[in-house]
């Protein structure tokens, strides 16, 4: 046994420096390191950052006291920056009260979907009586083409259903979702940096960024896509270390005390069933049944799923880990993920399924029905099969053929610098109307402006270049996981640059953006071992580009909340010629 993890400590890497593959060392060149060895269930299941109780005892709390805090930050810190988010979010969610933007097609395609099942075409002059009458403004019944799955607006029902037919209700789900979404990414970036503080740095990025403080506080679908990719991909970490620690507990221990690696239980570790991988797969099924795009991020990250586990299995001394991982992992992997996301999406759907098809259900519901089965083989399916098959087929090539201009559209090389952001909502109310002081001397600006805090997106740009330096030469597994969440969400679009699309589409990867900006504040703080002196002036840059972040949200505060402001004060906040 002992020969045995001796040989596979060889492969894992401890050979000298000129025992190295030769690319190895080229690489070196360009910061490239293999990673440490040591006892291999720390490399397996990394500890977690022990916080200092020293700050609290210097803010006045007793020894004791400020133990018990510190042992409370891992869920007390996350909290605490969730709670600012809410209350952001929350405050004057009906305001405006209005339809705005794309609000006009799914707060009443929700309303419609969680009384009827299936969604309606409604009045072009719908949205004066919806504002006016709210609950009571009577629901059509004739079925509407539209070109997105139902649970986004399924979800937006759910605070119609609870606040009624009004701005406050179709935004409060989104808000709420939103809200979760930071408490979501403080523990993923916890988790995944074995530090809380930069968990709740992550976190508070994007408490602060104005894009997804906007999308939160407007009842369309990609804010609630963005929760549940993000909830996937929190699970399939949380799955990560639970297999990796299983694995980490059957390996043998030596006299010192510290785990050896083990070829034989590398290979051959059965890791169960897993859960937390089938609930991500019911995550990326939701995603899916909310915007199509979500197909991307079940791809990419069942790739990176399996990734992590032939990077276990190796690690833990397997000569052949793709060969373990087929053999143990693959085949449960596909199951948790695709079947799963596959019958999620199709049961969304079960509203339009269940609808009549005597031409009064959901739209194309009986085209089966009036059609035929004109196909040699379409006796095997039934009838709602064909029919949605058929409806699908038709928006596919609405999307992919979308090319009418839009006054806002944006190609995607702009997304990543904030180049071309969405007004949802632009008023000019005069002089003591509307919020407009009455001293203002001509007309205000009241806009509800869709546009990610600027400094942290251009901080995120640095980032982004930081975390594939760190993937690519420092093989950083966590720099590897936040560059698969944005290219799943951001590299897609690139294959679409002449369809009709928005700058709010990037909500999706935002959260990956703010781990990105919160690991290279991690790498300019420095780590725990560097000396006093570099800490302090990390810490010092590393807090001015926060703060300097924070400022600037505060600063685009009244565009992102429909505030009237003089239009001089709007005028000043437009920094590019490409936001106006």
């Amino acid at each position: 046994m002992t020969s045995t993890a001796s040989s596979t400590d060889t492969r894992q890497g401890q050979a000298s420096h000129e025992q190295r593959p030769s690319w190895q060392q080229r690489l070196r060149r360009f910061g490239y390191s293999a990673a440490p060895r040591g006892d291999v269930r720390d490399q397996l299941v990394p500890p977690y950052v022990k916080p200092s109780p020293r700050m609290w005892q210097f803010l006045g709390a007793s020894g004791p006291l400020a133990d018990r805090i510190t042992r409370w930050s891992g869920w007390g810190g996350p909290l605490l920056v969730t709670l600012l988010a809410g209350v952001l979010r929350f405050w004057h969610l009906g305001s405006p009260k209005a339809v705005i933007f794309d609000e006009t097609y799914y707060a009443k395609d929700a309303w419609a979907l969680i009384h009827r099942g299936f969604e309606v075409s409604w009045d072009k002059n719908a949205n004066k009586s919806v504002l006016e009458l709210a609950d009571k403004v009577p629901i059509p019944t004739e079925a509407a083409y539209v070109v997105h799955p139902p649970v986004g607006k399924y979800v937006i029902g759910l605070g119609e259903l609870m606040f009624g037919f009004n701005p406050f209700g179709w935004r409060f789900m989104t808000a709420l979702l939103g809200t979760l979404s930071v408490l979501m990414l403080c523990r993923i970036g916890r988790r995944i940096f074995r530090s809380t503080f930069l968990g709740c740095v992550a976190g508070a990025l994007m408490a602060v960024d104005g894009l997804a403080f906007v999308m939160a506080r407007t009842s369309l679908l990609d804010g609630v896509l963005m929760f549940f990719v993000l909830a996937a991909f929190g699970c399939l970490v949380i799955d990560r270390d639970r297999a990796r620690a299983k694995l980490a507990a059957a390996l043998p221990v030596d006299a010192d005390g510290r785990a050896r690696p083990d070829a034989h239980i590398a290979e051959t570790l059965r890791l169960g069933l897993r859960p937390y991988r089938w609930l991500a797969g019911l995550m990326l099924g939701l995603a899916i049944g909310t915007k199509w795009n979500g197909l991307y991020f079940l791809a990419a990250f069942g790739l990176m799923t399996v990734a992590w586990d032939i990077g276990a299995r190796r690690v833990a001394g397997a000569g052949r880990p793709y060969w373990a991982v087929a053999r143990h992992d693959l085949g449960l992997a596909f199951l948790a993920t695709v079947p799963v996301a596959v019958v999620t999406y199709f049961a969304s759907w079960t509203g339009w399924i269940l609808s009549p098809t005597n031409g009064k259900g959901g739209y194309y519901r009986d085209w089966a029905t009036a059609n035929g089965r004109t196909s040699d083989w379409s006796w095997l399916f039934p009838d709602w099969w064909l029919s949605l098959w058929h409806y699908e087929n038709q928006v596919y090539d609405f999307h992919v053929g979308l090319s009418s201009p839009h006054t806002y559209q944006s190609n995607p090389w702009s997304w990543i610098v904030d180049g071309r952001p969405v007004s949802f909502f632009y008023e000019s109310p005069l002089p003591g109307r509307d919020g407009c002081p009455s001293d203002a001397g001509g007309k205000c600006a009241r806009e509800v402006l869709a546009i990610g805090t600027p400094v942290l997106w251009w901080a995120a740009a640095a980032a982004v270049l930081y975390v594939l330096w760190r993937w690519l030469l420092r093989r950083d597994w966590r720099a590897g996981a936040i560059a698969c969440g944005v290219a799943a969400g951001y590299l897609p679009w690139f294959l679409y640059q002449e369809r009709t699309i928005f700058f709010f589409y990037a909500i999706v990867f935002l959260p990956f953006l703010c781990l990105a900006v919160a690991m290279l504040l991690g790498a300019i703080i420095g780590p725990p071992r560097s000396g006093d002196t570099r800490r302090v002036i990390g810490a010092t840059a590393a807090g001015v580009l926060v703060l300097l972040i924070a400022w600037n949200f505060i600063y685009f505060w009244p565009l992102h909340t429909g505030t009237s402001i003089p239009i001089d004060e709007w005028r000043s906040r437009m920094w590019l010629d490409t936001w106006v």
